[in-house]
């Protein structure tokens, strides 16, 4: 049974001892090991949980001392650190999955879409405007 949360610090703590299980704790021998993959990992679990962007990921730990705690960081990543953390992690399938289901196990989140359309004015609440609607019985169309 899976129980949803709003709060960071839990799904930040689930996606460390899941990236533990799932990762090695550095990507290569030589890496500067700075930061483990596992704590990278959390931090992009928190970054799709908060649906913010890397700059705004950094600037949340930065705001929140228990979030950096609890990721065990000794200090918080570059954004640019976080961004080459994601193309290198989340390269593989794998990774992404579990990303995913970090995040959907706490937030009870369904499958993404793949493709959606929607009304480019906003000014319907349908699938499309009325404009369109009107204008496909003159063009003619499926």
């Amino acid at each position: 049974m899976a129980l949803t949360s709003k709060s960071p610090k839990a799904v930040v703590l689930a996606a460390l001892a899941t990236a533990r299980r799932a990762l090695p704790a550095y990507s290569h021998v030589c890496s500067p090991k700075k930061f483990t993959q596992h704590q990278l990992f959390a931090c992009l679990a928190l970054k799709n949980f908060l649906k913010t962007d890397y700059r705004g990921v950094a600037a949340h730990l930065k705001d929140h001392a228990e979030l950096v705690e609890a990721i065990e960081l000794t200090k918080i990543p570059h954004f640019t650190t976080l961004e080459k953390a994601a193309k290198r992690l989340l390269k593989s399938a794998a990774a992404r999955r579990l990303l995913e289901a970090t995040v959907r196990l706490h937030m009870k989140r369904r499958r993404r879409v793949q493709r959606a359309a929607i009304d480019s004015t906003g000014l319907e609440c349908t699938s499309a405007s009325g404009y369109f609607v009107r204008r496909r019985r003159y063009v003619g169309g499926p």
